[in-house]
């Protein structure tokens, strides 16, 4: 595994896990107030270092626990037991993760981006669980292919590079040569995504965040990377219903991926009922070495209140 040099967690708050044969690491920040459990799924792209920032602001409402995803921050891909990184099977990955942590006891789960879309997924598979569950919250989620704001041209070029570099072969070739470190330094800031994510950044803050980039996307399994956005393009969950009520956190136009009106269409298709909130963001997510105070927007006032009061 290869742990983030940017962010550095607390020794004392990572765990090593170990499921089906699959090696990663587990953040448990405890909390003595103890107001309710909190379990957090990651998105893509994304690590536990990427996230701690997150992690230690909602610790400030109960224990949070995080998990890495197979084939992401350093973890085992999928791939090494035979399996695809569906959605389906990452959403029964996390259905273990939950037996295994939780047992019986109570907790609420909050996905971000596609970790929004394992969880849902892992709720259809499993209904069983969502008595465990207090609340399910979405930070910039998404449950169907609609979603993304992309053309049906854009689209199409997506999954075909997606497909193309999710092959044993097309992975080696894209991790050893536009995964290298100054390939990636040199030319990621000018690609589409990445001119947003640094637009009128300081120079200073930009070298950091190129720096932590560079580690991010070795640390992440290409094939994993690859056929998840291509479960990510193709994604309907809205044959299967859940039965519980959803607080959705919506960036509003900021956010590059996701159209609000039609994310919160097709999730009031799946759970017994809606509820959107607006974060205070520039972006879809937090920059990639957000501290504990500049994660603070993405969690809005009444998400907030939320947390800090005991579930019923």
């Amino acid at each position: 595994m290869n742990p983030h040099k940017q962010t550095i967690i607390p020794k004392k708050l990572v765990g090593q896990l170990n499921i089906n044969h699959l090696n990663g690491r587990i953040v448990y920040i405890p909390n003595k107030k103890k107001t309710r459990e909190q379990l957090f799924v990651y998105g893509h792209h994304s690590s536990l270092e990427r996230v701690y920032g997150i992690l230690d602001d909602l610790s400030q409402y109960g224990p949070v626990t995080a998990p890495d995803l197979p084939g992401f921050g350093g973890m085992d891909s999928l791939y090494k037991i035979g399996e695809e990184p569906s959605i389906d099977n990452l959403a029964d990955y996390l259905a273990a993760v939950i037996k295994l942590r939780y047992r019986k006891r109570r907790f609420t789960v909050i996905g971000f981006s596609i970790g929004s879309a394992i969880t849902t997924r892992m709720l259809q598979k499993y209904p069983e669980l969502t008595e465990q569950v207090d609340d399910v919250i979405s930070v910039a989620g998404f449950t169907n292919a609609s979603d993304f704001k992309f053309s049906p041209t854009r689209m199409k070029i997506y999954k075909s590079i997606a497909y193309f570099f999710s092959s044993t072969w097309g992975a080696s070739f894209f991790r050893y040569v536009f995964l290298n470190s100054i390939v990636l330094k040199t030319a990621y800031r000018y690609t589409p995504n990445a001119r947003h994510k640094f637009k009128d950044m300081p120079k200073e803050e930009f070298k950091k965040m190129i720096r932590f980039e560079v580690e991010l996307w070795q640390c992440n399994d290409v094939r994993t990377y690859m056929r998840t956005g291509i479960s990510m393009l193709s994604l309907d969950l809205s044959k299967w219903k859940v039965n519980k009520r959803i607080r959705h956190i919506s960036v509003g136009e900021a956010d590059q991926y996701f159209r609000d009106d039609v994310v919160a269409k097709n999730m009031k298709q799946i759970y017994k009922s809606f509820r959107a909130s607006r974060a205070d963001m520039k972006n879809h997510a937090p920059s990639v070495i957000a501290s504990k105070e500049e994660s603070f927007p993405i969690v809005p006032k009444d998400i907030r209140k939320l947390l800090n009061t005991r579930p019923k």
